[in-house]
């Protein structure tokens, strides 16, 4: 599967300028019959309410809520 995300400039020209197509590269198909790899959010972010996850030279940010949800933002 071939994810694409649009991506919106910040700043006054934004609406001005056209989007930008990003293109995610689909992670490989596991092995049929082996387990899909689960990591808790408890041991992600070991007691703390953020985490920074960098990827590709991006950082995003990993919260937890006050509602115990979880929102991830670049």
């Amino acid at each position: 599967m071939t994810t694409t995300v649009l991506s919106l400039p910040q700043g006054a020209d934004a609406l001005a300028r056209p989007f930008r197509l990003l293109s995610l590269k689909p992670a490989a198909p596991a092995s049929p019959g082996a387990p899909m790899r689960r990591v808790s959010s408890q041991s992600l972010l070991k007691g703390e309410r953020e985490l920074v996850i960098q990827h590709q030279g991006n950082e995003y940010h990993l919260r937890l809520t006050r509602n115990d949800k979880l929102i991830l933002t670049k």
